[in-house]
């Protein structure tokens, strides 16, 4: 009989299908496996229409066999099985899906959950294959057939002769070249963790001969002799078919939970957290997530990759979804499985769709919910829990122009100055005193340095708490709220901390104009324009200086933007450097003003630094600070 050719036009269609729709070779494995699970469910199914009583699920499954020295690779399922009609249709035509007609045609009929769309998985053989032959005996049918084509050239279609229904698929596995290993396709350990991986959740047992090895039972053996071994062969059945998550969650324990979690995801930690569930309605779908007890080693690093695992119907589509996580909870770990995607023809990768962006959405929601019951519920668990990834949702607050603040906002922390630990925005708010407008915050290196700073001597005078700001995003992160249930955030280096009554206010604003040429002059001798403005203050109590910033940008973000990888260290804030006008130290300079103005000038200057180093900041000329210390010292006058 002559060489029948393929209708899809050709054999450039084929090299198509072959070479470029399927990123991973391995994935044929996984499209066959699914393409015999459609034949047996459309065999179950029509039984039921059909009143074909005593069949049940469990007497249907699929089967694997390796012949090394052949290198051939079988796939045998009991399924529908198909006609000659159907192998010339859906095998003599590319892109062609027997599955998509069949699913079709049944669209309001419940319990089919058909896999196969495209009709192109099966064509995945001849990426690793140099021919195929299918031998197909369709159910009801007294005849077998044979398919077989080396590729685009075309295929052949005979009488064959099958004992029952269903059907085997046989690969000639191809040769190893220099570039590429096939050897690996006829390895049963290699076959194994390929269906564990794609397949897992298929619902029908998918079996194989596996060689073991065991203890050789010796009863004349001494107690010196070295115990001897001997190989057996079993078949094992390599997926564990019911998924975890499409159980309820009263039939699972927590320790099954853990246990999945730790083999599934390479932790040698139980979560923290687990997150199971099932959601029907605009998108269906089963999703298992879990909040690590702990940031692997390279979390902030760029080699970090975010996402969840993507099923559909049980079968894995994609390893790492990213767009079903925000960056913000990037952490979270997990699965979904839906069979409302929409998936490219490949299978492998999704359509950005609507339902896609409502799952991820459902998904952000639920994390949060789970987030704030275990910080109500749980406190310590949650504190180490933000130990690990709490910088993480400063930065989410922060990034994409504060798009998820709103959602991050409640699950924040920072250190409270008046509980000496970790305390939410909510809860600085709940403490507040009664005429406390802003929620202070003061930034530094760390707990011990923030606590030291001049600006936060008055605010703790009023017995006002402060928050400390001790990782370089915290200030970002608090300025992209910019309030909290109607008070804003205020740095104890703002301009204007309105700690001070009208009439200490008009007091202090005549003191500045009586003290304006001294404080134009110590401006001056600062020189280059590294201070904005010299004036006084009232926000000082024991110590004679301190270095603000007016505008937007403070000191501290100056500090982290300059440090930078990349940074030129050329972004400045502007600098006011603030006098304590209740402190001796500005009478000494209004009389160095009007009897030493070179004096003043080193004073100046020397006040100057002192303010930079209070501040964590990096002192310009260190020799000449020091030198001015040291003329000081030995001044006489």
């Amino acid at each position: 009989m002559a060489q029948k050719q393929f209708q899809a036009e050709s054999k450039r269609l084929l090299d198509l299908m072959i070479h470029s729709i399927y990123t991973h070779r391995e994935i044929f494995l996984r499209e066959l496996i699914s393409n015999a699970s459609d034949a047996i469910d459309k065999r179950y199914y029509h039984a039921l229409q059909d009143g074909e009583s005593g069949l049940t699920r469990d007497q249907f499954e699929i089967s694997i066999t390796i012949d090394k020295e052949k290198r051939l690779l079988t796939l045998s399922d009991n399924g529908c099985g198909m006609t000659k009609e159907d192998l010339e249709t859906d095998l003599g035509t590319i892109a062609r899906s027997g599955s998509l007609d069949f699913k079709k045609n049944n669209e309001q009929k419940e319990d089919i959950d058909i896999i196969g769309q495209f009709g192109v998985g099966f064509y995945s053989a001849f990426m690793v294959s140099d021919r195929v032959t299918v031998v197909s005996r369709a159910h009801g049918a007294d005849e077998a057939w044979k398919w077989e084509s080396e590729g685009a050239d075309g295929y052949d279609i005979d009488p064959s002769e099958k004992d029952s229904c269903g059907t085997d698929i046989t690969l000639k596995i191809k040769e190893n070249t220099e570039e590429d290993s096939f050897d690996e396709f006829l390895d049963p350990y290699r076959i194994r963790s390929l269906v564990q991986k794609y397949s897992d959740y298929i619902r029908y047992p998918i079996r194989m001969e596996m060689e073991k090895s065991r203890l050789k039972e010796n009863p004349d053996a001494k107690e010196d002799d070295k115990p001897e071994y001997e190989t057996y062969t079993e078949i094992e059945t390599l997926n564990s078919m019911v998924p975890i998550w499409k159980k309820s969650r009263s039939e699972v324990k927590p320790e099954d939970y853990d246990q999945f979690y730790k083999e599934k995801f390479y932790d040698y930690e139980d979560p923290a957290r687990v997150i199971h569930s099932s959601t029907e309605g605009t998108a269906t779908y089963n999703a298992l997530l879990f909040i690590p007890a702990h940031a692997p080693m390279n979390y902030y690093t760029r080699d970090y990759e975010k996402g969840l695992q993507l099923y559909a119907s049980g079968v894995l589509i994609m390893d790492k979804c990213a767009d079903l996580l925000p960056d913000c909870f990037s952490f979270v770990r997990g699965l979904v499985d839906s069979q409302d995607l929409s998936l490219n023809i490949s299978r492998e990768m999704l359509q950005h769709d609507r339902q896609l962006k409502i799952i991820a959405s459902r998904l952000e929601k639920k994390i949060k919910s789970e987030l704030l019951s275990m910080l109500q519920n749980d406190r310590e668990k949650y504190e180490a829990f933000y130990k690990n990834f709490g910088l993480q949702l400063k930065y989410g607050a922060y990034g994409d122009y504060g798009a998820h603040k709103d959602l991050l906002k409640d699950l924040l922390m920072f250190y409270s100055s008046r509980e000496q630990k970790l305390a939410t925005i909510s809860e600085y708010i709940g403490r507040m005193k009664a005429d406390q407008k802003f929620i202070y915050y003061a930034c530094g290196d760390s707990v011990e340095h923030i606590a030291s700073l001049p600006q936060t001597e008055r605010l703790k005078e009023k017995d006002f708490e402060i928050l400390y700001l001790t990782e370089e995003v915290d200030e970002f992160c608090l300025t992209m709220l910019h309030e909290y249930d109607g008070k804003e955030f205020k740095s104890v280096s703002a301009e204007d901390l309105d700690l001070e009554s009208e009439e200490e206010k008009n007091e202090l604003k005549e003191r500045q104009e009586e003290s304006k040429d001294l404080l134009e002059a110590m401006k001056a001798d600062i020189g280059d324009g590294k201070v904005e403005a010299v004036r006084l203050t009232k926000r000082l109590k024991s110590h004679p200086v301190c270095l603000t910033a007016e505008g937007g940008l403070s000191l501290e973000m100056e500090k982290v933007l300059n440090a930078m990888p990349g940074a030129n260290a050329d972004v400045k804030a502007r600098r006011v450097l603030e006098i304590n006008a209740d402190h001796p130290i500005l009478a000494v300079l209004s009389d160095l003003y009007a009897n030493d103005r070179e004096k003043l000038a080193s004073y100046a200057k020397m006040l100057y630094t002192q303010a930079l180093l209070i501040e964590g900041m990096p002192v310009e000329d260190p020799v000449a600070f020091s030198n001015q210390v040291c003329e000081l010292m030995v001044d006489k006058k």
